[in-house]
């Protein structure tokens, strides 16, 4: 069992490194050698690295890749995409060429509403309670002031505060339900700092009311804090095309795999054990943006993933249908973003994804991540309903499998050579490096 230790934030670089090496790895010297491999030659790169997160040794790399080709409201876009995943930036590609020769993607933002919560207990009347309310909501305005007169200076700020009656959840517990625009940026800290706020108003106004009694001044805040779901904050995306027009090298007869995808679709609005992967697919496409523009994946995803389940059953978060011979597939999704704060204005490849899409606005950027999302789905999907999703998977993984052995360049075109015509699995290519090197 690894030993403890105490003080290990206040110990330098260099020796938090030692301690990791010696303490859980039988070849100290490999595994230091490997952790500083992966340190920047660029020292004041990598002292900017080092402070994103507390205790940091190294640098953990993902592929930074591109998918040029996506049409959006008339307008063309290269998509940066951070992801591990084989297949995730080829099937995103192949979409956006696709559906540019049939009219591109449509995106709308429909709305950006973002939410915060004071939660406390409150031991009284609730009717008392909303007197109270009532006469010291102007406060909560007014005291926050200082926090909002920027964000308001850009178009942003409060937009409404709301108390909660949740005691027949929780016994004596209430809400101010907050929501909020924030306009350009994620708005996390500016939410927050609304939030604690609103609770020091409430605690000191109740303290000071002459509409609670003596026993009721005693409100107790739980905690103040932003809420990642944001069902108020939706961006649609769609493509659409006469059925006719769906055809392709793997589709020819549309009519026949229109009618099919609508259905692969309609499985995942019903079963859920279908609904997470084929929401996951979704994601391929949303996380590989959100990470490549600096935002926070985490809490996208968890939105997302209450959204998909806001009618108490998970389902799928996209849509297709045949209406009068037009083939329609889209998606809604609730995302809170940001173009500018955090490590938007801070990490050097962030800084290359957003001006690789032309510096878009906060709205801009909720377009392009759902249209990530729609362009995976359907390539996925595609793939599902015609020739399978392995073929073009496993070929894309390939290459990791290659990299498990050592073979040289001249081994490695004979093994794709192989494979472009043979189905690719682990134990094939096993099989056929064994057989050659015999």
């Amino acid at each position: 069992m690894p030993k403890s230790i105490s003080g290990f934030s206040k110990l330098t670089k260099d020796e938090k490194i030692n301690w990791i090496a010696s303490t859980h790895f039988t070849n100290a010297e490999e595994a230091t050698k490997t952790i500083k491999k992966y340190w920047n030659s660029d020292t004041d790169l990598q002292k900017l690295h080092d402070e994103f997160i507390e205790n940091t040794i190294t640098n953990f790399y993902l592929p930074f890749g591109v998918a040029p080709n996506f049409l959006i409201n008339g307008k063309n876009y290269t998509f940066p995409m951070v992801i591990e995943e084989s297949s995730v930036v080829a099937a995103a590609s192949k979409a956006a060429k696709y559906w540019g020769s049939r009219g591109g993607f449509k995106a709308t933002v429909l709305n950006s509403e973002k939410i915060g919560q004071v939660h406390f207990i409150f031991n009284g009347d609730t009717e008392r309670l909303t007197a109270f309310f009532n006469q010291i909501k102007s406060k909560f305005f007014s005291e926050t002031q200082s926090i909002t007169k920027n964000m308001q200076k850009r178009g942003g700020g409060i937009l409404d505060i709301e108390l909660r009656d949740k005691t027949s959840e929780l016994e004596n517990y209430y809400q101010l339900h907050a929501t909020f625009e924030t306009k350009d940026s994620m708005g996390a800290n500016f939410i927050n700092s609304c939030l604690e706020q609103f609770a020091k108003t409430l605690i000191n106004e109740a303290l000071q009311s002459d509409v609670l009694s003596e026993k009721e001044k005693n409100i107790e805040v739980v905690m103040s804090i932003l809420s990642n779901y944001v069902p108020n904050c939706l961006v649609r995306a769609e493509v659409s095309c006469p059925v006719a027009e769906l055809v392709e090298k793997n589709i020819e007869n549309p009519q026949e795999f229109a009618e099919k995808f609508v259905r692969a679709v309609r499985i995942a609005e019903i079963e859920p054990f279908r609904a997470v992967t084929h929401n996951k697919g979704i994601m391929n496409g949303i996380d590989a943006v959100v990470l490549a523009t600096g935002n926070d994946f985490r809490a996208v995803e968890a939105g997302i993933h209450a959204y998909a389940s806001r009618n108490g059953k998970y389902s799928s978060l996209s849509h297709a249908k045949i209406e009068n011979d037009i083939f329609t597939f889209w998606l809604e999704i609730p995302l809170a973003l940001g173009t500018v704060g955090g490590l938007t204005s801070l990490h050097p490849m962030v800084k290359i994804g957003l001006e690789m899409l032309e510096k878009p606005s906060a709205h801009e950027l909720m377009q392009v991540v759902a249209v990530a999302g729609l362009a995976q789905n359907f390539a996925a999907l595609r793939s599902l309903t015609t020739t399978g999703i392995q073929e073009g998977h496993m070929k894309m993984h390939l290459n990791n499998i290659i990299n498990q052995f050592e073979v040289t360049d001249s081994e490695r075109i004979l093994i794709k050579n192989h494979f472009k015509t043979n189905t690719v699995s682990h134990s094939a290519v096993v099989d056929f490096i064994a057989e050659f090197k015999r």
